[in-house]
């Protein structure tokens, strides 16, 4: 089997990793468990760089403590999204592709044409920010980097094992060792308490039942005597902006579901991605490829997903979002005050918006409240955290659905804003 690393200045990195982005309700290390038992269990070493878990193991010559040649390379190139190239080291050549930041490929070559037919293959990829590989193969577009002189050997992110059997072997030794010299030093006080003791009889299971009722039954007679009511307990009503999540998480977490959808499956092409307030969701269509060539694909690019066939031809994949940690927020402005302002905020940046005002009705089984909140629509190139920094210095904003459109490469935003109540 080859050797899945290379040495640049005496120091070795680790190639050839299995790539996944994390998944909300894990620990790195428990996902990492998670994914080698499903994929191969000789992928006994982790590492959790970028939102993102590599998989490796000592027999591709990985050992615990390297870093990421992948990692390495994104850390090297600031500024890109979405980078593909192949890099020439000795007699190997490393291929890294990396979409919306998640790590697609990071393959070893030790053949120039195996190397050079992936990279031809996935440059037909649209959309690379950057297309780096040898100049000599004379690829379109794409520039020649020279590795070595790109690495820095800095990297805090290294190769960890993802099981803990050694360490919890040492606390169990030590946690019978201080066991033993606990009944030393107190034997004495604990043969006292050890010493047999007169025992209670026990009592007979149907006899305490009986006794119980006669207790619930009487506490009937006192209530019903003295007319004791038990007072209902009022519900206080829960108000929608008092558990609102920070609206730059939410973006950010919105911008990685998305990302992390939006892989590439031979012979199906994405049309719609949306990130709703608990999943996120991506409709492909069917080109060229077949049902089992997409699940196939699917099962290693998003493990986890839900997957629903919508005809042959169209297929929704929909992945949970993590649970939220949130906050009360809302603005202590009026309803006109803050349409207002960001009407002002849009006009500034030449782009249109549908702003409107509206009431809302909460209520329980003896309460009831109207909601006045700001319900904002726009189109725009920007990111999702990009566009929310429009609202820097608003109050009670929750961005409830934002959707990618891939044909027109437009971002659809649907905000709202919960404004003081009169």
């Amino acid at each position: 089997m080859a050797q899945q690393y290379i040495q640049i200045k005496r120091k070795k990195y680790a190639a050839g990793l299995f790539w996944q982005p994390m998944v909300s309700g894990f620990t790195p290390r428990a996902y990492a468990y998670k994914l080698a038992r499903g994929i191969d269990r000789r992928m006994r070493l982790y590492i959790n760089q970028l939102g993102m878990i590599g998989l490796g193991g000592r027999a591709f010559g990985h050992r615990s403590g390297m870093p990421s040649i992948a990692i390495e390379i994104i850390n090297a190139l600031p500024g890109y999204s979405s980078i593909m190239g192949v890099f020439n080291v000795g007699n190997k050549y490393v291929l890294v592709a990396v979409r919306n930041g998640v790590i697609l490929h990071d393959m070893l070559f030790e053949d120039e044409n195996a190397a050079r037919e992936k990279y031809v293959e996935l440059s037909e990829i649209p959309d690379w920010n950057a297309l780096f590989a040898p100049a000599v193969w004379g690829m379109p577009r794409a520039v020649e980097r020279d590795l070595i002189e790109m690495i820095t050997g800095s990297s805090h992110g290294v190769l960890r094992p993802i099981s803990r059997v050694g360490a919890g072997m040492l606390s169990l030794i030590i946690l019978f060792g201080f066991g033993l010299l606990f009944l030393y030093l107190f034997r004495e006080p604990l043969n006292q308490i050890m010493a047999p003791t007169p025992q209670i009889s026990k009592i007979n299971p149907e006899l305490a039942q009986e006794y119980k009722r006669q207790i619930e039954e009487k506490n009937k007679e006192l209530d019903k005597q003295y007319n004791i009511r038990q007072e209902p307990v009022i519900e206080p009503l829960v108000m929608p902006y008092d558990m609102l999540p920070d609206m730059g998480v939410r973006a950010d977490v919105c911008y990685r579901a998305i990302a992390f959808l939006m892989q590439p499956i031979t012979g199906w092409n994405q049309t719609v991605v949306e990130c709703g307030e608990t999943h996120a969701n991506a409709t492909f269509k069917r080109s060229f490829g077949t049902l089992d060539d997409f699940y196939a694909m699917a099962e290693n690019l998003m493990p986890g997903v839900f997957v629903q066939e919508i005809s042959d031809d169209e297929i929704l994949v929909r992945a949970k979002l993590p649970e939220r940690i949130g906050r009360k927020s809302v603005d202590m402005r009026t309803p006109d005050d803050i349409v207002r302002d960001l009407t002002s905020r849009f006009q500034s940046m030449n782009t249109d918006a549908e702003i409107t005002v509206v009431v809302d009705t909460i209520a329980n089984e003896t309460q009831s409240a109207d909601i006045y909140l700001i319900e904002l629509f726009a189109e725009s190139k920007l990111t999702p955290e990009q566009f929310m920094k429009i609202f820097d210095g608003v109050d009670g904003v929750y961005m409830t659905k934002v959707t990618w459109g891939v044909a027109r490469k437009i971002w659809n935003y649907e905000v709202i804003i919960y404004a003081k109540q009169n």
